[in-house]
């Protein structure tokens, strides 16, 4: 289990990072695709490293919601 931050994009897309895997982003053109997008890319990714035998980043992210 991953934690996502989803967003929309300038460019009238939405964006979805898994900031626990650095480099792991996916877009969509709606936030329903961003989000299948992103599981597949995290799936994609932890796949990659497991075959290369490569540690996988622990999930270690924390968001916080800040009233300003």
């Amino acid at each position: 289990m991953r934690q996502v931050i989803i967003y929309p994009g300038e460019d009238q897309y939405w964006v979805a990072e898994c900031p626990s895997l650095p480099g792991c982003i996916s877009q969509g053109t709606t936030r329903e695709e961003a989000i299948s997008n992103i599981r597949d890319a995290i799936h994609a990714y932890i796949s990659t490293l497991e075959e290369d035998k490569l540690t996988i980043p622990p999930e270690r992210f924390d968001a916080l919601l800040v009233a300003v």
